[in-house]
């Protein structure tokens, strides 16, 4: 056997310690998983509150409100009666029923008869819940229980609540509802996946429990921080969704390159070596890849982006370190016991060297023709990417929300029973005093102007604080609003009505607030922040392929591959949830359009993740080429033998997002969908046709760097065969 150099980059170094001191990695990776659990389930999570002051003018007023008033959260409760009007006995006696009930409750105050509805067959209970606003979806329950019993003494009648703390408990349920199926369809299936990858269940387990604790530690890590960093409540269910897919990768590629090199003849201790050097290094390389991608998150400037972003970071820190440490601690003890309980039939047939025939013989045509297979593949992704060219963002409302939530039911028969009440625009005066004559006429002239334009409704309310320094016009408008018509109504109070009557004030501060404004401010700060985002994550890809591949040419390619397969899944997601092509086998959904945190976040995490695979096949290939081999023999079996290992990853992948797909939240279903149509299309189209047809179109330029880019720092080296005749690297 040739003598080999010990492997010095860092990803051998963690492998060789590992193995050495396996019970110290073992156990230490188990206590610090327990630890870390236990201290954020000890700490608790600091979730992002929904309705803090935004960007742009939205967020300016939400500012002088909460400073003008100390505001408790306010919630309403419809009794509506197809036959009963307001007025006759039963409908009364319902009425005072639901005000008795909420009354009892601790938590309510400010209990009252509210407005009713212009054809008598609806009415409102009014109340507030007591004590700080932010605290309130904590102590709603009780009177969301009040509000059920009412319901079930009236059978022949509609009564729901709406308001501040019953939506936000209504979406958290629906996030831990969704949280709790995905894990529960998720880890069988990619078990299930596992067992036929390796065809033993000693090697399908290890991936995913790696995997599984890198999830559950990271649960526990992000409570630390989110009391500086508030958590976005799909923080957890984006920590299942990629800890799960990058943690079960990970430890794929590192164990199927250990049993490739233990077949080939090598020792238990010289494949574990192997294996942490190329495998381990090319995880380092793919994890600090996603962590870069996902920091250009922070640029958004966005609370939300910034929490889904630094979750994901965590979670990928902690897969790639368990994947560098405790897994090569596992395997040097277990050794060939790796592959014990093999499973009849599919531990007989599965290949060591990971050669899929099916691939291979995909990768001898592409290398015969690889102008004809190089056009073919582009053409397939252009084709998808072209319905991405009329994408459309549909705003977050109503209609983002699982429509079978009771609180979203009971939100659309209080809009057909009181237009605008649910989601009403505020205009937002501040002055030195908002009571004086001239003030006061101001404000009536914009109610009579709102009303006039026929995009607003009655009642129009008026509350000022204590101090008379701050006045909040509650205006009802038309819409549900996040629609045309809401925005028409919008448009109307901030480009015209407003600045006009109480904008024009001496010495006034005006501007208007709630759903419609929050959302078309927030719109506008992303997309002034996208360029910066975009620039920096291509930028980061670029240097760290440059960095790590010494390439000019493989930096290039790989920047302009991700951006065909982000653009493709970007067409499949317009196909789907646009056109509605196969949108009714995901479930209803009445969101139309893509929501508007999607492409962003579906970019910077693909962007990442696709790195994986095309970092772990030219990893591969260099390593052949470096060993002597022709450059068409080095794509030829880089490619053949990491198709094994690359196809289970993507099907694990696949199936993973598209368990999301299948979840209540059309966010969670957008995502999902988009995230399995971009692996899919990565992992076949991108990396087994067109990434070999390129590289064997361009040959030995793929290793160009120009003379000018020298200076660049070397990765540390690979172990080479100490042998004078091998041949030096391209």
């Amino acid at each position: 056997m040739t003598p080999t150099r010990p492997h010095s980059n860092l990803a051998a170094r963690m492998g060789r310690w590992s193995a050495a001191h396996w019970k110290t990695a073992t156990f230490g990776w188990l206590a610090f998983v327990v630890v870390a659990f236990g201290l954020g389930t000890a700490i608790g999570v600091n979730n992002v509150d929904p309705n803090a002051p935004g960007p742009g003018e939205s967020g300016r007023m939400d500012r002088i409100l909460d400073d003008g008033f100390k505001q408790p959260a306010d919630e309403s409760v419809l009794v509506r009666s197809r036959s009963a009007r307001a007025g006759t006995p039963a409908f009364d006696a319902a009425v005072t029923d639901v005000v008795a009930r909420v009354s009892r409750v601790a938590a309510v105050q400010d209990v009252q008869r509210g407005a009713v509805a212009k054809d008598g067959h609806a009415a409102l209970v009014d109340f507030t819940i007591r004590g700080d606003k932010d605290k309130a979806v904590d102590k709603v329950q009780p009177a969301l229980d009040a509000v059920a019993a009412a319901q079930a003494a009236h059978p022949g009648f509609t009564i729901g609540e709406f308001g501040y703390a019953s939506a936000q408990k209504g979406v958290e349920t629906a996030y831990g509802d969704d949280l709790g199926k995905a894990g529960a369809l998720s880890l069988p299936i990619t078990l299930i996946i596992l067992v036929l990858a390796f065809g033993a269940l000693v090697a399908a387990g290890i991936p995913l429990l790696l995997a599984l604790t890198a999830v559950l530690a990271t649960f526990g890590l992000i409570a630390l921080p989110s009391h500086l960093i508030p958590v976005a409540f799909e923080a957890p269910a984006m920590v299942l969704l990629i800890g799960l897919a990058v943690g079960v990768d990970y430890s794929m590629f590192y164990l199927k390159r250990e049993r490739q090199e233990r077949a080939s003849g090598k020792s238990p201790e010289a494949a574990l070596e192997a294996a942490a050097a190329t495998s381990g290094r090319s995880v380092l390389i793919s994890g600090v890849t996603v962590m870069g991608a996902m920091a250009g998150m922070f640029l958004t400037g966005d609370q939300i982006f910034a929490s889904l972003g630094f979750a994901t970071i965590l979670v990928v820190a902690v897969a790639v370190l368990g994947s560098l440490t405790v897994l090569p601690a596992l395997l040097s003890r277990l050794g060939d016991n790796v592959d014990r309980l093999r499973v009849p039939f599919i531990g007989r047939h599965r290949r060591d060297d990971g050669q899929g025939r099916f691939w291979g013989a995909i990768v001898d045509r592409v290398l015969r023709r690889p102008g004809l297979s190089a056009a073919l593949s582009a053409g397939v992704l252009v084709a998808l990417a072209l319905p991405a060219l009329g994408l459309r963002l549909a705003p977050q409302g109503a209609e983002s929300f699982p429509q079978s939530l009771t609180v979203i039911k009971t939100y659309h028969e209080m809009q057909k029973a009181f237009p605008g009440k649910a989601l009403p625009a505020n205009v937002i005066v501040k002055a030195a005093s908002v009571r004086t004559p001239a003030a006061r006429s101001a404000i009536a002239e914009l109610k009579r102007r709102a009303l006039a334009s026929g995009r607003a409704f009655e009642p129009i309310t008026v509350a000022v604080n204590r101090s008379g320094t701050v006045a909040n016009v509650t205006v009802p408008i038309a819409g549900n609003g996040t629609d045309t018509a809401s925005n028409d109504a919008f448009r109307a109070l901030r480009e015209s009505i407003v600045p006009e009557t109480v904008g024009a004030l001496p010495g006034a501060e005006a501007g208007v607030t709630g759903r419609t404004a929050a959302w078309k401010d927030a719109a506008a700060a992303l997309k002034s922040n996208l360029a910066p985002v975009i620039a920096f994550v291509l930028l980061f890809a670029f240097a760290l392929m440059l960095v790590a591949f010494r390439s000019i040419v493989v930096a290039t390619k790989a920047i302009v591959l991700n951006l065909l397969s982000v653009a493709a899944a970007y067409g499949v997601l317009v196909l789907v949830f646009q056109h509605g092509v196969g949108k009714s086998l995901l479930g209803a959904s009445s969101a139309d359009g893509i929501e508007t945190v999607v492409p962003l976040l579906l970019f910077v995490i693909l962007f990442g993740l696709s790195m994986d695979y095309h970092v772990f096949i030219l990893s591969r290939i260099r390593e052949n080429f470096d060993n002597g081999e022709t450059m068409d023999d080095a794509v030829a079996h880089g490619i053949k033998s990491t198709a094994g290992v690359v196809t289970s990853a993507a099907i694990v992948m696949v199936c993973v997002f598209a368990v999301f797909g299948a979840l209540s939240m059309p966010f969670f279903k957008q995502f999902g969908v988009g995230l399995a149509a971009a692996v899919l299309i990565d992992a076949t189209i991108v990396r087994g046709v067109l990434l070999p047809a390129t590289m064997k179109l361009l040959g030995t330029w793929n290793w160009y760097l120009p003379s000018w880019l020298e200076w660049l720092p070397r990765l540390e080296p690979e172990a080479r065969p100490t042998v004078p005749a091998q041949p030096a690297a391209g």
